[in-house]
């Protein structure tokens, strides 16, 4: 199943591998909340034997340039993404991170970091909303459940550095370390 895109050279046309690597990043982009468009760069990145350019993206992916500029912005942003300089060349070229454990721990960090920041704020709020509940069944309920999400988000603080560091292989002891001291 080759995808030919605008122009006819052989270096425009995606071959069946590929598309269906591009599809393996754009089902796990899907899964994790993200753009269509993140799967298809990420995915062409990582095929591509050579850094790319903003104009090979979207010419060989035919997404439109809105859609590059901002996959490439939320790419770098979470370290999924680098760019390489060329000399002689104004142009950036862009290339997959191919570490496991940067990939995860940048998703964490930008994903999942700011939601436990402040999840300790918003379930305080929440709590305030369920003092102000007028049935008293409903209000004990209410206070079972907030104290699920409270368990939850404790044990996501002490599974992240776990999963990292499962990821990259480090000490288990260090994390452990790590893990006191974000409780």
């Amino acid at each position: 199943m080759e995808r030919s895109l605008s122009s006819d050279t052989r270096a425009d046309v995606l071959s069946a591998w590929e598309v269906s690597i591009i599809e393996f990043f754009v089902r796990a982009a899907n899964l994790i909340g993200l753009p269509k468009s993140i799967g298809e760069i990420y995915g062409l990145l990582f095929c591509a034997p050579d850094a790319l350019t903003f104009d090979d993206l979207e010419r060989r992916l035919q997404i439109s340039r809105g859609s590059v500029s901002q996959g490439l912005k939320l790419l770098r942003q979470l370290g999924a993404v680098k760019v390489q300089e060329v000399v002689g060349s104004r142009k950036d070229y862009y290339l997959p991170e191919l570490s496991m454990k940067q990939l995860v721990s940048g998703f964490v960090r930008d994903q999942f970091g700011p939601h436990l920041d402040t999840g300790t704020s918003r379930l305080d709020q929440i709590e305030g909303l369920i003092e102000s509940e007028p049935d008293a069944e409903m209000r004990v309920h209410a206070i079972r459940r907030l104290n699920t999400l409270r368990s939850w988000k404790r044990r996501t603080q002490k599974l992240l550095p776990l999963i990292l560091a499962v990821l990259g292989g480090s000490n288990l002891l260090e994390t452990a370390k790590f893990d006191r001291q974000v409780i």
